[in-house]
């Protein structure tokens, strides 16, 4: 078995990679990448939990903005319906993080061998750069749990990118991220309009309520 294919496998290893490997031991690469599509996917939930909950208090504040409405008190529905267009834009960011981690989970998924290790891991580190700085003060745990990915992943491309021989310099990645990007915000974006059509009603409504007396 080649030093390449073992290190992708763990198969077994040379005298000089066991004495290596009792210096710093090494685990095999394919290993690592699972575990870091684990944590991943560990990610994606704990944004799903949160969603969740925030799906909770949407219900309540709407309930809140028909309440003020009946009663023909503008001003507090106002105050509930901006809080409610508040919550649903936060919901709206982390539903694009959850279905933008989902997806790269699935594309280190298709990582085979080292040879193709760095070209997809290229782009998965731009997305969840950016994934990082739109949760960044909403979910503290998460934003550093994926930096933490992401050093481990910058770690497994520079290995798969020292043991395939190739140049990690040359692969155009921000296109292909974006593209990602754009695809998730497309899916969430039409699933956010078919769960709350509620909130343009109430948008209308209050246009049409400033005229009511109060």
């Amino acid at each position: 078995m080649s030093r390449f294919s073992r290190e992708w496998e763990g198969g077994e290893a040379t005298i000089v990679d066991r004495i290596v490997g009792t210096i710093r031991p090494q685990q095999p690469l394919r290993y690592k990448l699972s575990l870091v599509v684990k944590r991943i996917e560990a990610q994606a939930q704990a944004l799903e939990k949160a969603i969740h909950s925030m799906n909770e208090r949407d219900k309540s504040l709407f309930s809140k903005v028909v309440e003020a409405y009946s009663e023909r008190d503008i001003k507090r529905a106002t105050v509930y319906a901006n809080e409610l267009a508040e919550l649903r834009k936060t919901m709206n960011l982390m539903s694009n993080a959850r279905l933008a981690l989902e997806r790269v989970a699935l594309r280190l998924g298709t990582i085979t061998h080292l040879g193709n290790a760095a070209a997809v891991i290229a782009p998965v580190m731009d997305i969840l750069r950016d994934v990082r700085v739109g949760i960044a003060g909403l979910m503290p745990s998460a934003e550093q749990e994926l930096g933490a990915i992401m050093t481990l992943l910058d770690e497994i491309m520079i290995e798969s990118g020292q043991m395939a021989g190739i140049s990690l310099e040359a692969e155009p990645v921000g296109e292909e991220a974006q593209k990602i990007l754009a695809e998730a915000a497309l899916i969430v974006e039409e699933k956010m309009k078919e769960k709350f059509p509620e909130l343009v009603a109430s948008k209308s409504a209050e246009a049409e309520g400033e005229g009511l007396p109060k």
